[in-house]
């Protein structure tokens, strides 16, 4: 007897938050048969990942299988692409950014402001002030 082949897809990872399940979307387009206009199709495929390789964003190659669980009809076969990723954190981009300086302050404000000795209310006028009499 043989058997019959089973179907295979191409799609990219959306999801990898289930334990052992990703979620693979494919899209691809089809003319609508009135109209004549593409019309975007897109199909999301719950996926087996017994080793858990997938990654976000990553395409791979899926296969129909036997039901695995309620929702969970197809299996990684093999990862096509992973996406590619800058290896660099927020942390070090920080680190590298200059905060640059107002010209409006003198230095010796810019060196008490860095010792914290700089109070807020410091750079408010006596006419401020007499403003907050009326509050009390």
């Amino acid at each position: 007897m043989a058997r019959a082949m089973r179907k295979v897809r191409t799609g990219s990872v959306v999801r990898t938050s289930m334990q052992k399940t990703a979620v693979v979307e494919t899209v691809w387009k089809q003319r609508h048969r009135l109209y004549r206009k593409q019309v975007r199709k897109v199909a999301r495929y719950r996926v087996h990942d017994p080793l858990e390789q997938c990654r976000l964003g990553d395409l791979v190659r899926i296969e129909e299988t036997r039901p695995i669980s309620k929702t969970k009809h197809w299996r990684v076969l093999e990862i096509l692409q992973r996406r590619q990723v800058a290896d660099v954190s927020p942390i070090e981009l920080e680190a590298d950014a200059e905060i640059p300086a107002d010209e409006d302050t003198s230095e010796e404000e810019q060196l008490q402001a860095e010792d914290g000795e700089l109070d807020e209310d410091a750079g408010e006028t006596a006419d401020d002030d007499s403003g907050e009499e009326g509050a009390g």
